[in-house]
């Protein structure tokens, strides 16, 4: 069972309140700053700040150009 759109639409990173986009198994913060990726167990998002993963800048830019961002995210990279 894939996670419903709805639900997607509604997620954030807990720690910069960021939306986050759905790649594979994990949900990925859109924030070039944050980059955390939260791991998706059983169908269930967990989205603890300490169960997530710091991604480094390419693998967080190849994970944004491979999934479109939510409106209102900022993707462009620069920080971090």
């Amino acid at each position: 069972m894939a996670i419903p759109q709805d639900l997607l639409d509604i997620l954030a990173c807990p720690d910069c309140k960021t939306p986050v986009v759905l790649d594979g198994e994990r949900l990925v913060c859109c924030k070039p700053d944050c980059r955390r990726a939260y791991p998706i167990r059983d169908d269930i998002p967990i989205m603890l700040i300490e169960e997530s993963q710091s991604l480094d800048s390419d693998a967080w830019q190849k994970v944004m150009a491979a999934h479109p961002a939510p409106a209102g995210s900022s993707t462009v990279a620069g920080g971090g």
